[in-house]
């Protein structure tokens, strides 16, 4: 199509940049993150035009902005996911400093287990090992039969189901 013509790929730039940045702000919600990703989109095009069929650019372009955006926020989903784990961590490490403390936090573990009970059994298995046993990846996955990746994804989907499910008053 454009074989290195840089004049015609500013062009085209120019002509699809609201086009993309709207595609990436539907998906991603967040004025910042999609101008990002416009940017990050438009590379990708650049990269991938060798590749371009020649039928139906403008579509061709809302697949890869889309899939880009959507990679986006699934890292971002991931980030969160590690930082509330973190935190959680702290706030029970922080909680078992104090003689008070350490009763709350039993009080707190025998409400969980009880919870942990209500979750699908395929969860639970997970949950309680990597939790409650903390036992790794790589041991629940020996012991289930399955590879690590899907017990990371077993406890992802756990996690979900606890948030859509659970409420933070139902353990206080």
């Amino acid at each position: 199509m454009l074989h290195g013509n840089d004049h015609a790929y500013r062009m085209l730039v120019e002509k699809y940049r609201t086009f993309i940045f709207q595609t990436a702000f539907g998906v991603l919600r967040n004025e910042k993150d999609a101008e990002d990703a416009a940017q990050e989109v438009f590379i990708k095009i650049y990269s991938s035009l060798p590749n371009y069929e020649g039928k139906g650019l403008k579509t061709w372009m809302a697949r890869i902005t889309v899939n880009h955006s959507i990679d986006i926020k699934r890292k971002q989903e991931r980030r969160k996911e590690e930082v509330t784990e973190d935190i959680g961590l702290q706030l029970v490490t922080a909680s078992r400093e104090t003689a008070e403390g350490a009763y709350f936090n039993r009080e707190l573990q025998e409400g969980v287990r009880e919870r942990v009970n209500e979750l699908p059994i395929n969860y639970r298995l997970v949950v309680y090992g990597y939790y409650i046993e903390e036992k790794s990846f790589r041991q629940l996955a020996e012991e289930q039969g399955i590879n690590e990746k899907s017990v990371r994804v077993k406890l992802h989907r756990a996690r979900k189901w606890m948030r859509e499910h659970w409420k933070e008053e139902d353990f206080s």
